[in-house]
């Protein structure tokens, strides 16, 4: 039920975001879902894509410093209080969230939510149990 994530350091200058999307374009690797995070200095780019272990073999050839993080691909009713619902459900169970980004699917009726839990075992349990609908890597390189 855990989606490995791209976590890319990068130094904040013109062309290093380019750079990225250069590489995994050439090795046609595709990008479902990113966030990007930055200071004055660097930043963290965070990547869903088609293919992690060629992603990561590519970026690491090309100098980059590149890590796997495990994260929790949710659907959400697209409507007001989706999120609010989740998040709510987490808060009471204690589950922090330390970061999270969607994206909306083509057809609308629903977004992904990607969670990065403090517990990410129990935050999947606790979904499970509530019958939130997890999308599993492998379905979510592929939508």
């Amino acid at each position: 039920m855990k989606v490995d994530q791209l976590s890319i350091f990068l130094e904040n200058r013109a062309g290093r975001l380019a750079e990225v999307t250069r590489i995994l374009s050439e090795a046609q690797v595709n990008i479902r879902a990113l966030s990007l995070a930055d200071t004055s200095d660097f930043g963290i780019l965070r990547l869903i894509v088609s293919d992690f272990e060629k992603a990561k073999a590519k970026l690491k050839e090309a100098g980059f410093t590149v890590g796997r993080t495990s994260v929790v691909a949710v659907e959400v009713n697209d409507q007001p209080g989706g999120l609010n619902d989740i998040l709510t459900m987490l808060q009471e169970a204690g589950i922090n969230v330390e970061y999270m980004y969607a994206f909306v699917q083509q057809s609308g009726d629903s977004a992904i939510l990607i969670f990065r839990f403090d517990r990410t075992d129990q935050g999947i349990e606790l979904l499970q149990k509530n019958n939130i609908n997890i999308i599993p890597g492998d379905k979510l390189y592929t939508m």
